[in-house]
């Protein structure tokens, strides 16, 4: 059995498809989402509905991003904010107009089952965006941290390279799992288009919403497989802004 992280997807269920064929995804597999499956290209509901029936056949663990936290409100009470709408949201509404009531109350209830934060046998963290208490995620005191975090990765990004973990500099965050592993914040940001690692994190955001590829990593080899950009594979969209 391999396990697999796979980072955000955003609406892009072709790079979705096309990584996860070419990473030969085994039935007895293991493979978990680090969140953000809409907003951004055209095919957020049909993302949705491939998740739902992969996980009849494939064992999975689905975390829960920001854009699915904000595009969930909207499925419950048809409100949404500007910032979301501008963001990736245009898009997801667009898909949903075309939506009958039914597969829109089994896609509410398959985001209802997302998770905040996953942690394996081995002490690997994996969560959407970060948390911010030194005592680890389930001291959490405000639970949207989960996927709205950017802290956690820009306190890596920032650290020493040459600082010894055992330091009392050594940020107490990052002694708390083996690993962790993010989406969240484009590795694209850094001038990147593969998964990056700094101190014990793992960034799989590739920047699949904008002009990057799909990235989907082997846990234990660190492998990885990549879609074609994304823009490429959706030529007449804009993707996110």
């Amino acid at each position: 059995m391999k396990r697999f992280v796979i980072g955000d997807i955003h609406g892009g269920l072709k790079g979705l498809q096309q990584v996860l064929n070419r990473c030969h995804l085994q039935k007895e597999d293991k493979i978990i989402f680090l969140g953000d499956y809409v907003d951004g290209w055209s095919e957020s509901d049909k993302v949705i509905d491939y998740l739902i029936t992969l996980n009849n056949n494939q064992n999975c663990v689905f975390l829960k991003g920001n854009h699915d936290d904000l595009f969930l409100n909207y499925l419950k009470t048809k409100q949404f904010n500007n910032e979301w709408f501008h963001h990736g949201g245009e898009s997801t509404i667009e898909a949903y107009h075309k939506i009958n009531p039914e597969t829109i109350q089994k896609h509410i209830l398959f985001l209802e089952t997302l998770q905040d934060y996953y942690i394996d046998e081995d002490d690997r963290l994996f969560i959407h965006a970060g948390f911010t208490n030194l005592k680890g995620v389930e001291f959490e005191y405000f639970k949207p941290l989960f996927y709205w975090d950017r802290t956690l990765w820009e306190c890596a990004l920032a650290l020493n390279p040459n600082l010894n973990r055992d330091s009392v500099y050594y940020p107490n965050r990052l002694k708390l799992y083996h690993e962790i592993y993010i989406g969240h914040t484009p590795v694209t940001r850094i001038g990147m288009t593969i998964p990056h690692n700094v101190a014990n994190i793992w960034n799989l955001d590739t920047g699949a919403a904008f002009k990057g590829p799909l990235t989907v990593l082997d846990i234990d080899s660190k492998e990885y497989w990549q879609s074609d950009p994304l823009h490429m594979l959706y030529p007449n969209e804009r993707g996110r802004n």
